[in-house]
């Protein structure tokens, strides 16, 4: 499909006729593969056949180019959860949001949870990511990806940003991923060419306005904001930025300098307060990308407050109950334990307040770590429990499949009983924790859930 014949006469306009020319015609070239790895898997069970020897994403210490597109569906270890297919020039926005390890970072436009998951390796176990998604359709996708990135110190929300961002001054650090026209997706969708207008730049800016108004309040003075798009042009970018500037005004001052090597080909530059970085995807190894960093003043105003919590979703666990959790846990004295509905649940304890804190206030639709049921006393697990990266792998037998074996066992097709105890297992390839499954006799039930299973041949 060809470019919008309006987006080529903006991009001349803005670029001149030689810059103009070179990003349209490296828009028609084939997209880079690249991903990320997850450091809290990778460190214990080594880097994934598909990204072993892979050249490494400069700006990202995680991030690997793959020299071609796999069948990321087929393979075991994207299901473990041990990297996230994440787009390389996004990956930048792990060096803006500076050191956030211990603190709480709002992604505030989150779903499907690439930025997300980045942001909850950064963040540690004491740390904790709020993701907020608006549309309910694309929030439970997002819900699986961090269950799948297993790092225990993310809270999923599914409101607008008006409401999560009534967790007023609550934030060390806003990310903002903003809803836009798409243009740097050119390369990669021809949808996002169909669907581009001028109309919707307009419409898509205007939105930006109120996100990054709501964004301000939910940050802590002294705290960093993080915007994004996926877009070219200047009235979603630089234009966006400089109206939030004229609105917050002295309230906005620089962040610490982002050092950028000028071998990446990323086109540095400032806005008002704001360092600004645009990913070229002829210049730079990426695609089309546009990010930029800022401070809120330190003597800004600004009281850190949540709203008032209307319920009390979670609620605490017997002693009896909490020793059957604690042994599934490789940490326990670093974890809190409770339920909400009829699951059990564990979090980090840094964080444990906090998220019962933001619970009763905000519609939090996943946090921490889902543990399972207990029945009798016992602990029947969450899948999610095995894509912990602080599960207990010592308290249930384990189960190592082949390649084959687990792509039977993803498509929740029968597996071989002789492979397991009986009783509950952990099933798993090479050394990569997938699910559980229990042997009864000659018979294997096979409990990966019905909604994750591959359906592709």
């Amino acid at each position: 499909m060809t470019l919008p014949e309006a987006f080529v006469a903006r991009t001349v306009r803005d670029l001149g006729a030689d810059e103009a020319a070179a990003l349209c015609a490296a828009l028609d070239t084939a997209p880079a593969v690249s991903v990320r790895l997850n450091p809290a898997k990778t460190a214990a069970q080594g880097v994934p056949r598909v990204a072993d020897g892979a050249a490494p994403v400069p700006w990202c210490a995680e991030g690997r180019y793959l020299d071609s597109r796999p069948s990321f569906t087929l393979d075991a270890a994207f299901h473990a959860g041990a990297y996230y297919v994440q787009e390389a020039s996004s990956q930048f926005v792990g060096r803006l949001v500076g050191d956030i390890a211990g603190r709480r970072v709002l992604d505030l436009c989150a779903a499907p949870g690439g930025k997300t998951t980045l942001y909850a390796s950064l963040a540690g176990t004491e740390g904790l990511v709020v993701a907020n998604e608006i549309d309910r359709r694309r929030v439970q996708a997002l819900c699986d990806n961090v269950r799948r990135w297993g790092t225990g110190n993310v809270a999923v929300t599914c409101c607008d940003p008006r409401t999560v961002c009534d967790a007023e001054a609550w934030f060390d650090a806003v990310a903002v991923d903003a809803p836009c026209s798409g243009e740097g997706m050119f390369r990669k969708d021809d949808e996002a060419r169909a669907a581009w207008s001028e109309g919707n730049v307009r419409l898509c800016a205007a939105r930006q306005d109120e996100i990054l108004a709501e964004a301000w309040r939910a940050l802590r003075p002294g705290g960093t904001l993080v915007y994004s798009t996926c877009t070219f042009n200047r009235e979603e970018d630089e234009g966006t930025l400089a109206r939030f500037a004229r609105s917050v005004g002295g309230e906005l001052t620089e962040s610490d300098r982002v050092a950028v090597d000028p071998a990446w080909g990323i086109v540095c530059g400032r806005e008002g307060a704001f360092q600004t970085f645009r990913f070229f995807p002829h210049r730079a190894r990426g695609e089309g990308f546009f990010a930029a960093v800022a401070r809120k003043a330190d003597d800004a105003p600004g009281r850190s407050r949540l709203p008032r919590g209307r319920r009390q979703p979670i609620a605490a666990v017997d002693r009896a109950a909490a020793a059957e959790l604690r042994r599934w846990v490789a940490e326990p004295d670093a974890m809190r334990f409770g339920s909400a509905g009829d699951c059990c649940y564990g979090w980090y304890e840094a964080q444990a307040e906090a998220v019962a804190a933001l619970s009763s206030a905000l519609p939090v639709v996943y946090s921490g770590v889902a543990m399972g049921q207990l029945f009798k006393g016992r602990l029947k697990p969450d899948a999610a429990l095995a894509l912990f990266a602080g599960m207990e792998r010592g308290a249930l037998p384990g189960a190592e499949l082949s390649d084959e074996e687990a792509l039977r066992y993803l498509r929740r097709q029968e597996i071989d009983a002789a492979r397991l105890a009986e009783g509950m297992n952990l099933v798993g390839c090479e050394g990569r924790p997938l699910g559980f499954a229990k042997r009864i006799g000659g018979r294997v039930n096979n409990l990966y859930p019905n909604a994750w299973r591959i359906l592709k041949n």
